[in-house]
């Protein structure tokens, strides 16, 4: 089929009229689909259910340093563990903290701790008239709720094939004292997809903020979640490119193994230069004795070691592999060469970015709830919720199974086909 946009005004009508039956037949079969977030499927969370079994009540609980992990301190984490999360995270296991299960929490005691008690001595953000906080759109919702939650302003910055649109950021940057922060995730971004390039996070590296206080939050989530075992993206390691750059505390870098293991039972770590963790323990240690030891040992126990892991997210990569490539396939076939949308194809992550024609993302959302499939609502990938173009929908493929992955895939490439013959109908009546 040609394109929407040459397709006559009577070919229009013609098309709608068609698009709204095969609508009407998907509401009648009464569909219960959610492709919302990101969460690991069932057989993912099977692949880890070995890890019940490597600790019992007659396991040697003491860590390879005589710690027994039953009982208090050890505030930065056991020592394996640290090796373990600092082969993950590419850096040296003296400059990371091993904290509990979230890496969002960390960022939110960053924020917070900021907030209240200032960086490395600077003035606490809460005695500013202003704060503002760099946040790469289309992005992570939940990066920006806690932003928006301490009042911060949050500023969005183009994200590119690359990465942030760096031209925007070195200037906002370098002119405006104010600007405290930057929200990243260097791989595989959430939505898009896409890495950072070598220039990129060479370019990040070395910015000159106005504000000494000024951090980069390089949320590395997806660090080894690939999708295919030699085509892979690769980003260059940031602490060591800030130190490199003759900027060694500019990065706080934070990952977890909540899409490694289990969600909301994994390890969390921030890795950051030593002055940067320095000040951090002040506070950490009035918030903490010490962390969950017992499960930093249960994982050491279960991966043995980063090849482990490697091997394990190999496992996690033929589940979702087959689940990426159904919904782009669907995507080529029903959407392919109409003009009316594109989407990223990742090699990696949990998200597919998918943009409809402008102002249409809302109602393609509504229309597919309405047909029993249910995404992240409009919006939810800027500041605020509000995309002020109306056109990006995060496609989460990972939890349905794979047919009615395939189903609601469908469903959504039939929702945008009608709801844009919709709005150029409507602007063919306006004009």
């Amino acid at each position: 089929m040609k394109p929407y946009s040459e397709l006559t005004k009577e070919e229009l009508q013609e098309l709608n009229r068609e698009l709204k039956l095969q609508y009407k037949k998907a509401q009648e079969l009464d569909l219960n689909l959610n492709m919302a977030r990101g969460k690991p499927s069932i057989a993912q969370l099977d692949l880890s259910m070995g890890m019940m079994d490597v600790l019992n009540s007659d396991s040697d609980l003491r860590c390879e340093d005589g710690t027994d992990c039953r009982n208090y301190g050890v505030l930065d984490g056991i020592p394996e563990a640290l090796q373990l999360m600092a082969d993950m995270m590419e850096v040296p296991k003296d400059h990371l903290i091993i904290y509990g299960n979230s890496s969002l929490n960390i960022m939110y005691d960053q924020i917070s701790r900021s907030y209240s008690h200032g960086v490395m001595g600077n003035t606490p953000w809460c005695k500013l008239d202003r704060v503002k906080f760099l946040c790469v759109v289309p992005g992570y919702d939940r990066h920006f709720r806690i932003t928006e939650y301490f009042g911060i302003e949050n500023v969005p910055v183009p994200m590119l094939p690359t990465g942030p649109d760096m031209d925007i950021v070195e200037k906002l940057v370098a002119e405006d004292e104010s600007i405290k922060g930057i929200w990243c995730v260097p791989k595989y971004s959430n939505p898009t997809g896409n890495s950072y390039s070598d220039e990129t996070v060479m370019r990040m590296a070395r910015l000159k903020p106005a504000a000494k206080d000024f951090r980069i939050y390089w949320d590395n989530a997806y660090t080894v979640h690939h999708l295919y075992d030699f085509d892979q993206d690769r980003v260059v390691e940031m602490l060591a490119e800030c130190k490199r750059a003759g900027n060694p505390d500019l990065v706080y870098k934070f990952a977890s193994t909540s899409k490694i293991s289990f969600p909301g039972s994994g390890i969390a770590a921030l890795a950051a230069s030593l002055n940067n963790l320095e000040d951090i323990r002040g506070q950490l240690k009035v918030q903490t004795i010490g962390h969950d030891k017992v499960n930093q040992l249960r994982h050491v126990r279960f991966f043995g070691n980063i090849h482990g892991m490697v091997e394990h997210m190999k496992k996690h990569a033929d589940i979702l592999r087959p689940k990426f490539e159904a919904v782009e396939e669907i995507f080529s076939q029903e959407l392919g060469g109409l003009g009316i949308a594109d989407w990223t194809s990742p090699k990696g992550g949990y998200f597919i970015s998918f943009n409809t024609m402008e102002g249409c993302a809302k109602e393609v959302v509504s229309k597919c709830a309405k047909a029993g499939v249910t995404l992240t609502s409009a919006g939810a990938t800027w500041p605020g919720g509000k995309d002020p173009k109306d056109s990006n929908i995060r496609v989460a493929p990972s939890f349905p199974p794979l047919e009615d992955l395939k189903t609601a895939t469908r469903v959504l490439a039939l929702c945008t086909k009608l709801v844009t013959t919709e709005k150029l109908l409507k602007e063919a009546k306006e004009g």
